[in-house]
């Protein structure tokens, strides 16, 4: 509803019931009804509390009530009960009525509101506005409409005291002929029900301008008419409180459309001027971080310290040449100014006329001093911003053309604006504090720089969702494994924000650590599944009912340059795009899977052979799906962006995202290339051995001579040693044939591999052991070993020594 549409007693709002001092309803308004859903017949003789309060807000309608026996007139936002049990947010206004029996009784008003600041929704913080505008209240019964009860603002419109009021017709105490005219109208409320709202009429007193009155029928348990409620209000009041009100609406709609501090600081600024002042300033203490660095490691300049950095400016002329700081400088102020006193102490300061002569805080303030002087700023008021306990700067008003001084009522509305704005600044300081952890840990979990090998060249791009702050729950990787080969990863975790990129960084190291024991694909993405189940239900342990279900998708592919073999499973991710050395870009036919953390562990590798120079796409879907497009067109759109297959892999990543993202995604977007390498076949030699002690020998003969072919003399001993140990083990403890293979890349493989299922464990022998030593001697000798199995149920055991000018 428009601000030039408020009703009067929407400055207070309508009456809904009336207490006993014993909170007892006692009479009860249609309005109520209406908006409360309870008749007369339920509502009249209950206690209030247990009317309104649910049971987890008894506490606070106890706290309220209590509130009620000190003081005259209450206001604040609360949560009612409804009749069919929901609950409503309303502004309530309960006033003091006094009784020709000296008893007390309590008038509630109430109106509905959409929204509220949640600052307010406590209940037991007032709104200052409405409880400031003197609204009278007169009682008067259904017979001969004589006053019973009053408030003490009834004087307002004839100066007559509150408690001489009571037992007097309108008549008697109205000089004026309106006094009749007054009572016909209050007739006719009580008979038909119907409210008469705003009907002005002028004031007795000299001097004085019209007043507006509204009436309103209050019923028994019966539904019978048990009285007039008569609300009265000064029309010049009524239009300053709707103005200022409306002001605050405005503030609801236009303060914290963002998270962004910055910007929110600047949205106070924009709406208070020149609504309330002519220079706005919106400073921020150290507890907001603004990207900058901390105040408290710079220096002051003379007697001024820096205090603030500033978030919004706003003035009545460009450029706002009468503040002292630009937006987002540090704010010097000094140390016995009152900024500082407001930041340490929490309360506003108002002053109403600035003195700028000599022997004031000024003198220490040389050139904040000089722009009062020469733009004349001679009012001032200084909010502090603080929610959810912690203070986080200073709001400034301040007036130069406006010739009126800031007076008490000028500071409650700029408390009421600094209010509703610092719970947008706490949430965006919270978010901008999350997010930057988040990217932190992401920056530190996602690889920074891609590795190739000699099996692939790869490529990558990322894109969040949230593109300003980076944080989501995409991964990929490259993994070096045993014997040259490398695997492939992309994985997509459901949700964005921290709690993603710190599931995301337990996934990743998971497949790292799944991945050095040489599990193939099918295999690790049950391991993961499992990892994923058991997160899940310790979540659920801890949080309870509030716990997130846990949830990703992956593909993870190996691929052996030597046999340009490439074996892949996925866990409910997109499937690979392969596009081969002719631009032919095709999307095999992998057997979905099930998303990670069902439990289910339905994962089928499939295993393809490429040609040399194929490039294989991992990504998220967030690269094929868009709304209001199908994801087989965006598969599509990313095939045809794919063919072109002689272009380097930046410049390749580079055009399918300028493709595929012509608009900003809805979901992280994750794109990893990788071109596959054929190995050169003078890099490999394996040989056959028989099981027999005396092959032992022939192993050391036989690698001696392959080294020094390859100009690796000085590995010859150490490999020697190696190879020795390593077929003595599968001689003794493995089963059938034997095979020694070489292996010459960016390392030197050595893998010696039998039909035995048992693997190998290293040990740590004793002094006075005969054996035991070879795994330890070959784990001292290398610089990476292990294990691994073999599709016909045998294993291989390998270790790698690094190499560098060999290369």
């Amino acid at each position: 509803m428009p601000a030039t549409m408020l009703r009067a007693s929407e400055v207070v709002g309508e009456p809904i019931a009336m207490i006993d001092a014993d909170g007892t309803v006692v009479g009860w308004a249609r309005d109520a009804q209406r908006l409360l859903g309870y008749s007369p017949g339920e509502a009249v003789g209950r206690p209030v509390t247990g009317l309104l309060a649910s049971p987890e807000d008894q506490p606070r309608a106890s706290a309220v009530l209590k509130h009620l026996g000190d003081a005259s007139a209450w206001s604040g936002v609360v949560k009612v009960r409804h009749r069919d049990g929901h609950r409503l947010r309303v502004s309530l206004w309960v006033s003091r009525l006094f009784g020709q029996d000296g008893g007390t009784r309590w008038l509630v008003s109430a109106t509905r509101i959409a929204a509220v600041s949640s600052f307010a929704v406590s209940g037991l913080k007032p709104s200052p506005l409405p409880a400031r505008a003197p609204v009278g209240i007169v009682i008067r019964d259904d017979a001969e409409l004589r006053c019973t009860w009053v408030n003490d603002t009834a004087e307002l419109r004839d100066s007559l005291p509150p408690k001489a009021r009571l037992g007097l017709r309108l008549p008697e105490t109205v000089r004026c002929r309106e006094g009749e005219a007054l009572e016909t109208v209050m007739r006719q409320v009580l008979k038909s029900g119907t409210p008469v709202i705003d009907f002005e009429f002028p004031s007795c007193l000299p001097g004085h301008g019209p007043f507006a009155v509204s009436y309103f029928r209050l019923d028994d348990a019966d539904g019978k008419a048990l009285g007039v409620c008569v609300m009265l209000v000064d029309v010049a009041v009524r239009d300053r409180v709707r103005a200022r009100l409306a002001i605050l609406s405005e503030a609801g709609t236009c303060i914290g459309t963002t998270l962004d501090v910055m910007r929110t600081g600047q949205e106070l600024a924009d709406l208070a001027v020149p609504l309330l002042a002519d220079l706005v300033t919106v400073d921020l203490a150290d507890s907001v971080p603004l990207d900058e660095a901390p105040l408290t490691r710079l220096a002051p300049i003379g007697q001024c310290v820096p205090a603030f950095r500033r978030a919004g400016l706003a003035s009545i002329r460009p450029g706002a040449p009468e503040a002292a700081c630009a937006r987002g400088e540090v704010v010097l102020v000094p140390s016995a100014s009152p900024f500082i006193r407001v930041l340490s102490t929490g309360k506003a300061h108002l002053q109403p006329v600035v003195n700028t002569s000599p022997g004031t805080w000024l003198d220490h303030d040389p050139a904040r001093a000089d722009k009062f002087r020469t733009y004349g700023i001679h009012t001032l008021i200084i909010v502090p911003i603080h929610a959810r306990g912690r203070m986080l700067g200073v709001a400034t008003f301040a007036r130069t053309e406006h010739p009126a001084s800031f007076e008490e009522d000028d500071m409650l509305l700029a408390e009421e604006l600094v209010a509703r704005a610092a719970l947008n600044l706490d949430n965006a300081n919270r978010y901008t504090r999350e997010h930057d952890v988040a990217l932190a840990l992401q920056r530190t979990l996602l690889p920074h720089h891609l590795k190739g090998s000699c099996a692939v060249e790869v490529a990558s791009r990322y894109l969040p969702d949230d593109h300003h702050h980076g944080v989501g729950g995409d991964w990929f990787d490259v993994i070096p494994l045993s014997g040259a080969r490398v695997a492939l990863v992309v994985g997509d975790v459901v949700g964005h924000g921290i709690n993603a990129a710190a599931t995301m960084g337990r996934l990743r190291t998971a497949i790292h650590a799944f991945a050095d024991l040489e599990l193939p694909p099918d295999e690790l993405l049950s391991q993961l599944d499992d990892l994923v189940v058991r997160l899940t239900e310790e979540e659920g342990d801890v949080q309870g009912a509030d716990s997130q279900i846990l949830g990703a998708t992956c593909l993870y592919a190996i691929y052996d340059p030597i046999t340009r073999r490439c074996a892949m499973a996925r866990a409910g991710h997109p499937p690979p795009a392969i596009v081969d050395p002719n631009g032919h870009c095709t999307f095999p036919d992998v057997p979905a899977g099930t998303p990670l953390g069902l439990g289910l562990s339905c994962f089928e590798s499939v295993e393809l052979e490429l040609p040399e120079s194929s490039v294989l796409a991992l990504y998220t879907d967030g690269l094929v799906e868009s709304r209001g497009q199908d994801i087989d067109i965006g598969m599509d759109h990313l095939r045809t962006a794919l063919a072109h297959p002689g272009l380097p892999l930046e410049t390749q990543c580079s055009n399918v995202f300028d493709a595929q993202l012509a608009h900003a995604p809805c979901d992280d977007v994750t794109l990893l290339l990788a071109r596959t390498r054929a190995f050169d076949p003078s890099h490999v030699i394996s040989w056959d051995l028989p099981n027999d002690p005396a092959t032992v020998r022939s192993a050391r003969s036989l690698t001696a001579h392959q080294l020094t072919q390859w100009g690796l003399d000085r590995l010859v001993t150490s490999t020697v040693l190696i190879v020795s140990e390593l077929v003595t083990n599968a001689i003794r403890h493995g089963t059938g044939p034997i095979r020694l293979r070489l292996i010459r890349h960016r390392a030197l493989s050595c893998e010696v591999s039998d039909t035995g299922k048992g693997l190998p464990h290293l040990r740590h022998a004793r002094t006075t052991d005969e054996n035991g030593r070879g795994l330890f001697i070959v784990n001292r000798l290398s610089h990476r070993q292990g294990t691994r199995s073999t599709p016909d149920g045998g294993k291989i055991v390998w270790a790698e020594q690094e190499l560098t000018s060999e290369i």
